[in-house]
């Protein structure tokens, strides 16, 4: 399946590594959020791509912005990372990969490594898909045009 801009986001309701609920409908007409797939935590793009949007998360949008970073590491892997790199947001352990395959963040080779490949959705308030950033080694380009997007929506 691949989601484009315009499309409605499909729903999920999941917890989060750290225990906290993170449900999309509940978050609809009240913040954007930032949705992203990533292969690894610890890894040197994943790395940066999640400290990127961790010390952005405050100044965007005065706040309405909920980011949410989604991988098929476990719960104990993603506290970790977590607590290394203090995160302010929540981490998903995607280790069915249901939310990747809802999302069309899985295939080709990846999938035959068991991680997802690395694209990030930002869903509007609206509930739609606003963009989608797809690029495999470029934390740079997933930030920049995070910013970007979420500057549109303001």
């Amino acid at each position: 399946m691949s989601l484009t801009v315009g499309q409605d986001a499909p729903d999920f309701d999941v917890v989060a590594s750290d225990g906290t609920r993170v449900s999309l409908q509940e978050l609809r007409g009240k913040k954007n959020v930032v949705l992203y797939f990533y292969p690894k935590d610890f890894t040197p793009t994943c790395t940066k791509e999640t400290c990127g949007f961790r010390d952005m998360v405050g100044t965007l949008n005065g706040g309405d912005v909920l980011v949410v970073g989604v991988s098929t590491d476990d719960d104990e892997t993603h506290r970790r990372f977590a607590a290394e790199y203090q995160l302010t947001f929540p981490l998903i352990a995607d280790t069915k990969k249901t939310l990747a395959k809802a999302y069309g963040a899985i295939g080709g080779l990846r999938s035959l490594l068991g991680i997802t490949q690395r694209v990030t959705f930002v869903i509007g308030k609206d509930g739609k898909i606003a963009n989608v950033t797809a690029a495999e080694s470029s934390a740079d380009k997933h930030i920049a045009e995070v910013k970007a997007t979420l500057t549109r929506l303001a």
